[in-house]
């Protein structure tokens, strides 16, 4: 008999918020976590705006020994992870840690600390590279050292999808405990990429915006959008079977009830134009929840602010709802946070919990400009007080990885 599965903990800290409750406010209030780079020297780049983590002294929440030898990757992850464990109240009184596993994906890893090694194996020579480069750069060492940070001994798995990395973590470990392999699971991504090397790379493929205005530069669904805007940062959430919970006494956010993976095998960046594997992913989850398409009240769209990914997402949508596609609210909150590449899933997924808690549609903020191929009810700018009962995240990664994950308000 399959097990029923519920969010019981949240934990983040992103350009927004270094929180849930900061995060989720920021939501609300329609903030801009997107500025000028502080944390290198862009003066050969053309990119200037970043979506960084405000305000970070990794001294407030780790000791001297983690914040040397811990990736800034892996350091954001063990931040949303404490908070999502204490949220939900798990301890190991009345949980077995041989039962709680860690599905915590990154696109890309430690590439901070890959920059910073290649630094000194051309200044200095190979033999002064870090015996720690290793262990700081795999990218599987957050859900590492999250395991041995809360002493959780279940199945630990990253998964590396590159933007769909932590919509894939949280619908695999939500297949997991419901099949009855793992009672509870966190699950979640995260990213630290904002470093010379990575913004060049995505700068020389053409996929950044390069513009100045913080407040025109993330803007998904609009005319004049150029490009995406990198961020940073970690999203948790612990996934609970629900008997579990109950036993315990847990406060349930929203139960997840749908998950749908599919891949393009189109190109190694670009969507497919005809959006198949998105609506596949879609059609999934909305069968795996055993529900209509037209049951859905709120889709967390992708929307990165590029021209392909928000034109095809929108083709998706119209595939999928048909005549009554401007029946359902679409925003992206990639406006507020930015593009955080293997983290945005997870921190989708969390605003998409709390919407459904407060009944609340986050908005799409900073548009302007009306494109005709993006019709959609996006919300534009303000968020709208709406009655929510399911709710829909899609993630759409570099090499054609797509995935949806469908939430929905927990009833007993």
């Amino acid at each position: 008999m399959e097990k029923r599965v519920v969010i019981t903990g949240l934990g983040t800290i992103n350009p927004i918020g270094n929180d849930v409750h900061s995060t989720w406010a920021g939501i609300e209030n329609g903030k801009c976590g997107i500025d000028e780079i502080t944390l290198f020297d862009n003066s050969n780049l053309k990119t200037k705006l970043v979506a960084e983590v405000k305000d970070y002294d990794a001294s407030k929440y780790l000791d001297v020994k983690q914040s040397k030898r811990l990736d800034r990757s892996s350091q954001f992850a063990l931040i949303a992870a404490r908070e999502a464990l204490k949220d939900s109240g798990i301890t190991e009184e009345n949980t077995d840690y041989n039962n709680v596993g860690i599905f915590i994906g990154s696109g890309i890893g430690g590439l901070i600390t890959i920059e910073n090694q290649c630094q000194v194996k051309f200044e200095k020579g190979a033999n002064r590279i870090s015996p720690m480069f290793i262990p700081m750069a795999i990218a599987n060492m957050p859900a590492g050292n999250v395991a041995m940070d809360l002493g959780l001994k279940g199945e630990s798995v990253s998964i590396v999808t590159a933007c769909a990395s932590s919509t894939h973590a949280i619908g695999e470990a939500y297949r997991n405990i419901k099949s009855g392999y793992e009672t509870v699971i966190l699950a979640g991504g995260t990213e630290a990429a904002i470093c010379e090397l990575g913004i060049a790379g995505f700068e020389n493929m053409k996929a950044l915006c390069t513009g100045t205005d913080k407040l025109r530069a993330s803007i998904p669904f609009d005319k004049e959008r150029s490009g995406f805007i990198m961020g940073e940062g970690s999203g948790v959430i612990v996934l609970e079977e629900l008997e579990h919970a109950q036993k315990r006494g847990a406060k349930i956010y929203a139960e997840v009830v749908g998950y749908g993976a599919t891949s393009d095998a189109y190109h190694i960046t670009s969507p497919d134009p005809e959006a198949k594997g998105a609506v596949r992913a879609m059609e999934r989850a909305i069968e795996d929840a055993k529900i209509n398409a037209l049951d859905i009240d709120y889709i967390n769209a992708h929307g990165t602010s590029t021209h392909l990914n928000d034109s095809t997402e929108t083709k998706a949508v119209k595939l999928i709802f048909k005549e009554d596609y401007k029946n359902v609210k679409v925003s992206s909150t990639k406006g507020n946070t930015g593009h955080l590449l293997g983290a945005a899933g997870a921190i989708e997924a969390i605003i998409c919990t709390k919407a459904l808690e407060n009944n609340l549609v986050p908005p799409t903020i900073n548009y302007k400009e009306k494109d005709e191929e993006c019709d959609l009810d996006i919300v534009p700018n303000k968020a709208i007080e709406k009655e929510l009962n399911i709710v829909m995240s899609n993630s759409l990664g570099f090499g054609g990885h797509n995935a949806s994950i469908i939430l929905k308000k927990y009833k007993n």
